[in-house]
């Protein structure tokens, strides 16, 4: 029988990485989004010459691989930049993830986005679970994680889908606001339920 997809969401600073990672650890088959857009623009592929095309080549980094500070600073500035950068990447992001879960054969498989609601990504799961911790927490963690400043960890927050928005699309709301072993026995509470599941509905 084929695999029913889990999406696993949560904004930035959440957790969803270090839950997605726990799931692996049980044997579920995980597909990160965020991995499957990085290897769209690795050098040689077509997606990579068209950004540089459109953003001129201070877009790469000394090496021929994308600067993606660079990148990112440009369509966070700009609306319209980071449309068009969605138009380009996003269909080519779903052909990637969609070839990397057929690959599955655990009873469940998971889609882990940080975009699974603002994009279509959602359209490719049977089921939602948003990881969710309150904003000043998300705040915190991001800041010390990535060692970025509160501004920029801002500017990523209000692009991603509001707190709100996620938990509207969830099935499953996990709240990360304890420590690492709380979370590791919440996934495989989760993941204990998840097995009992026929496409991903009891």
């Amino acid at each position: 029988m084929k695999p029913w997809i889990l999406g696993l969401t949560g904004g930035i600073g959440s957790g969803k990485s270090a839950a997605a990672r726990h799931f692996s650890a049980l044997g579920v088959h995980v597909v990160d989004a965020d991995q499957a857009a990085r290897w769209v623009v690795e050098p040689g592929r077509p997606a990579l010459t068209e950004i540089v095309g459109h953003f001129g080549r201070e877009i790469l980094l000394a090496n021929g691989n994308l600067d993606r500070a660079a990148l990112r600073r440009r369509v966070f500035q700009s609306e319209e930049e980071r449309r068009w950068l969605e138009r380009l990447l996003h269909p080519l992001i779903r052909q990637e993830i969609l070839a990397s879960l057929e690959q599955a054969s655990s009873p469940y498989a998971i889609l882990e986005s940080p975009l699974l609601v603002e994009t279509d990504q959602h359209t490719m799961t049977q089921r939602i679970l948003v990881v969710d911790v309150p904003e000043s927490l998300q705040l915190e963690r991001a800041m010390q994680r990535d060692g970025a400043d509160r501004e920029q960890i801002e500017a990523i927050l209000k692009a991603q889908a509001s707190r709100e928005e996620r938990r509207r699309h969830a099935d499953d709301v996990l709240v990360n606001d304890r420590d690492l072993p709380w979370l590791h026995g919440e996934v495989e509470r989760l993941h204990r339920f998840y097995l009992t599941l026929r496409g991903g509905q009891p």
